[in-house]
């Protein structure tokens, strides 16, 4: 029986294909760090860690200190064919730390599907190696920032996106900067809004009540208030016709009960880096379901690996749905100007494509 054999930690900076503005920050690029698990029989699984301080509080230094110290500690030696034993002591070796729990639990659950010759998504329990994505679009603080962001909005409408996600709550008209959007795209395409965090719950409701007296059509409005703020959250979907979707509020389904309990809000958005990787995520979407709480599954600034683990999760809700869910919010290789490995996801216009080949399809870092 193979057991995991060694961890090793990949850094790498790729530069995002154009500045991207949300209510937290401003990015021009993507810290990346992937793990690479290796078990005694040669085969290597694949795993990210995003690195954010303002949404994990995590950096590229904690996790490369977690991962080398008591996470990488808690799996070598153990079996490479029981992931979700393996997700188990990576949880109880260190507290929170979910980025870094995200890329070990992602690269053993690889390497648990090459053992058994099957796509991840297959060992997962979908049969669909395809799921959809949105295009996210930056926030408009300045009117040049509208006319720049409309003009993005008709270009991505134009390459097939059925579904686009406009960022707020940086501090612009945010109202009339969704409307012009919806003018210039016009009612065929769905259009999403994240203020990650970035309003009050009474200028949440205020807001959305304009974009509903206008008609636009918004599909959802995600994460409108802090995080932390689940009574505010529970006011803007109690005022509120349109659905509210929480994200940075739900890690855990310690969270999601709390969201429940409070009907604070319709639907969740499933990241990876909050759950800390497959496992709980798996359990997370089960316990959404029962509750009649929708799901979307979507990621941070991460690249194709982060991409294949969080698509592989999509395509089971998927599957779970009949193949009927919306898309998924799963464009962050998009953003970027090249991918960090060799095989794994592609894209095709909104579709993101997984492999077929065992585990993730990563044959190894690119170029090297």
């Amino acid at each position: 029986m193979a057991h995991i054999d060694r961890v090793t930690i990949h850094r790498q900076t790729i530069a995002l294909q154009r500045p991207f503005v949300t209510a937290v920050r401003t990015a021009v690029s993507v810290d990346v760090l992937l793990v690479e698990v290796r078990d005694s029989d040669g085969r290597c699984g694949w795993g990210e860690a995003p690195t954010s301080w303002r949404v994990t509080g995590e950096s590229v230094e904690s996790v490369t200190a977690a991962v080398s110290g008591p996470l990488r500690g808690a799996v070598r030696g153990l079996t490479s064919d029981d992931p979700e034993a393996a997700s188990a002591a990576l949880e109880r070796a260190a507290v929170r730390n979910s980025s870094a729990r995200m890329a070990l639990d992602c690269a053993l659950f690889d390497l648990a599907a090459q053992e058994q010759g099957v796509p991840l998504f297959r060992y997962l329990g979908a049969g669909v190696a395809h799921v959809r994505t949105d295009m996210t679009l930056s926030a408009a603080v300045s009117e040049s920032d509208v006319d720049s962001l409309v003009r993005t909005a008709i270009e991505f409408a134009h390459a097939g996106f059925s579904t686009l996600k406009i960022k707020a709550g940086a501090g612009g008209d945010d109202a009339m900067t969704i409307i012009e959007v919806r003018r210039a795209v016009g009612d065929d395409v769905a259009l999403r809004v994240d203020a990650n965090q970035g309003w009050s719950p009474q200028q949440a409701v205020n807001i959305i009540a304009t974009l509903e007296d206008a008609g636009v059509g918004v599909e959802l409005i995600e994460q409108p208030v802090l995080c932390d703020d689940v009574d505010g959250l529970a006011f803007v979907t109690g005022h509120a016709q349109t659905p509210i979707m929480a994200d940075e509020s739900v890690w855990t389904r310690r969270d999601l009960r709390e969201i429940i309990k409070s009907h604070a809000a319709d639907m969740i958005n499933i990241k990876l880096a909050k759950t800390g990787g497959l496992r709980e995520a798996l359990e997370l979407a089960s316990q959404a379901r029962r509750n009649d709480v929708g799901i979307i599954i979507g990621c941070m600034a991460e690249t194709h690996v982060g991409i294949g683990a969080a698509a592989a999760l999509a395509s089971v809700i998927d599957a779970r749905d009949g193949g009927n869910s919306r898309p998924h919010d799963l464009d962050g290789g998009l953003l970027l100007t090249r991918s960090p490995v060799e095989g794994g996801v592609t894209y095709d216009g909104e579709r993101v494509l997984l492999s077929e080949l065992p585990g993730s399809g990563i044959v190894g870092l690119a170029g090297g």
